[in-house]
């Protein structure tokens, strides 16, 4: 058998071209048992799957520890005719090293080349049994991953003929061997955040459909781990969402690599289709053993070209200029500490922009306080991008405060402002910045008692009860707010429409931090005044509701008054807010009665 070996590619790269392409993978043929050897050359040449025969001996590249691929051997069981897609058929191979000896077909083993005797490529490992561990893979074949276009599944049935087969050459049984083959998984890892972060993330998902499930702690991408020199076939191989102060990356393996083009996975990382994707090299640290299947940690390198095809058969991109992205900066000041974070926005989708911003926050609060945040927290945003008129920019605030942990609500909080305008059609964020200001005080303040002038008196409103006002005139009230052992009194007043006469009324008083902000405009250009009329968590909020008709035998109120509902003629809704007071306002106060 001939030993397979190629040079490294040099550092100069040849002028850059854009192309499409396959996935993520690696590969390099050996003779004998599995050992460290040279990657394979570039521009591999497809081996016809027609020529290939049952017991046919193979060999492959892929990496366990570090950089440099190590090979493997093994043997050509079958072919499933059609068995990834219509005329697109899944080649059955036994592979055997040290390591699939140890945990079997492994997640980012993905795009492994395999080749043929003589040294042209077979294709890449791409699917394992999906019974668990197992050193039988499916293989996509080369001659098919150059079609990026085609469909394929990401489950393979086995039929009785090919279960009989694959027992007959491995420790899997027949009946086993019936469940089939099943895409290798592409588990997203994130670095930045760590494990129990990400536990504690997914716990409290509900709500929120943008964040990512099954993710797991990676290295933080830097140029120690690894460089553009070590993406070779069977090399290590990442296709990243975000890098930065938080990274979210898939990594597999590359199976060929041809010029600037590298080609691997042999299955979609997201099937995005066109896409714009970091390309990372990385540095194995090792092979973790699991019941379902062992899955490669390694740390990234820094970015060094782009992928831009998500295809079902693979991912493909081109090394060199990198992605244009969007920006995060995270800002956070903590007495006499600060800290700023930086994530690049590779892939601008919705669901990406808003778990970036949600990571990133937690990221950010954790580098610096490592421990629970606890305390108060005014957070200011922006967010530039365009629109379909053109540029905007969109800025707006708000206090937060938590005796046990703020991290997650102001995650949330941010991640949902995101995902609502980078849903908005035409419109393309292209920097998100907060700043925020953490104190270790939680002082909150109550709403204990609301009273209200009726007949040149102050009378305390009883709850459901009590209201009795004119239509056109001003609702002259008071509100006592509670807290840290002190009481302070807050004049609030509100005109009453001439409308509301004859009817019965219904007054609402809410701190901040009860109310709702409603669903955001869909139009761009009425964002800010939308977010401009949002009552922060330190205002409190008094409201009068008009209401059925009822049948019977002095100067404008402080704050900020709006109208709700109906029109400035006939509203349904008048409110007026008041504060801000420094302290998150709590509590809520009904009451109803007669506008005369």
């Amino acid at each position: 058998m001939q030993r397979l070996t190629a040079r490294r590619r040099g550092r100069a790269l040849a002028s850059l071209i854009t192309v499409a392409g396959l996935g993520i993978g690696a590969a390099a043929a050996v003779a004998g048992p599995a050992q460290s050897a040279d990657p394979t050359g570039d521009c591999a040449v497809a081996f016809p799957e027609a020529d290939l025969a049952a017991g046919q001996d193979v060999t492959g590249l892929t990496v366990t520890h570090g950089t440099t691929p190590e090979g493997f051997t093994g043997e050509v069981l079958g072919v499933l005719d059609d068995g990834i897609a219509p005329d697109i058929d899944m080649i059955m191979v036994r592979l055997d090293s040290p390591e699939i000896e140890r945990v079997g077909i492994w997640q980012g083993m993905s795009g492994s080349p395999v080749y043929a005797e003589d040294g042209r490529l077979i294709g890449a490992v791409s699917y394992g049994l999906a019974m668990g561990p197992s050193p039988v893979a499916g293989v996509t074949p080369f001659e098919k991953m150059d079609d990026y276009l085609a469909a394929t599944a990401s489950t393979v049935e086995v039929g009785p003929a090919a279960a009989r087969t694959i027992a007959a050459h491995s420790d899997v049984s027949a009946a086993k061997a019936r469940q089939g083959f099943a895409q290798l998984p592409m588990p997203m890892g994130v670095a930045g955040v760590g494990a129990a972060a990400l536990a504690r993330a997914d716990h409290l998902r509900a709500g929120h459909s943008w964040l990512p499930r099954s993710t797991y702690a990676v290295g933080r991408a830097s140029s120690a781990a690894a460089g553009a020199d070590d993406i070779v076939a069977g090399g290590n191989l990442a296709a990243s969402m975000t890098w930065g102060d938080v990274t979210m990356a898939g990594i597999g393996t590359a199976t060929s690599v041809c010029g600037d083009r590298v080609v691997g996975f042999g299955h979609p990382m997201s099937w995005t289709g066109d896409t714009t994707l970091g390309m990372h090299p990385a540095d194995a640290i090792y092979v973790q053993e699991d019941l379902i299947a062992g899955f490669k940690v390694a740390n990234l390198g820094d970015p060094v070209g782009t992928i831009t095809d998500d295809r079902m058969s693979g991912i493909a991109g081109t090394l060199g200029p990198l992605p244009d992205t969007a920006d995060l900066s995270v800002g956070l000041t903590h007495g006499d500490r600060s800290r700023t974070g930086v994530t690049h926005i590779a892939d601008r989708t919705p669901d990406t922009m808003a778990w970036s911003t949600f990571y990133g926050i937690l990221a950010d609060h954790q580098a610096l306080v490592d421990g629970p945040v606890k305390g108060s927290e005014d957070l200011s945003w922006t967010v530039t991008g365009t629109g379909p008129d053109g540029a905007f920019s969109l800025s707006s605030s708000d206090l937060y405060t938590s005796t046990s942990d703020l991290t997650y609500r102001l995650g949330f909080s941010m991640g949902d402002i995101v995902y609502a305008l980078a849903q908005i059609p035409g419109v393309t964020i292209d920097s998100i910045t907060t700043d925020s200001d953490l104190v270790d005080s939680v002082s909150t303040l109550k709403i204990s008692k609301v009273e209200a002038k009726q007949g040149g008196k102050w009378v305390r409103l009883k709850r459901h009860s009590g209201l009795a006002v004119r239509g056109g005139q001003v609702l002259h009230a008071r509100v006592t707010l509670d807290g840290d052992g002190t009481s302070q009194v807050v004049p609030a007043d509100l005109k009453v429409p001439a409308a509301f006469s004859g009817r019965m009324a219904f007054l609402q008083v809410l701190g901040g931090s009860q109310v709702g902000s409603g669903r955001m405009p869909r139009d761009i250009d009425e964002i800010q005044s939308w977010l401009e009329e949002q009552v922060r968590n330190d205002e409190m909020v008094l409201a009068l509701t008009r209401g059925p008709r009822v049948h019977h035998g002095g100067s404008e109120g402080a704050g900020r008054t709006a109208v709700r509902g109906g029109d400035s003629d006939n509203p349904r809704t008048v409110q007026t807010v008041v504060g801000p007071f420094g302290s998150v306002v709590r509590g809520r106060f009904f009451s109803i009665g007669d506008v005369r």
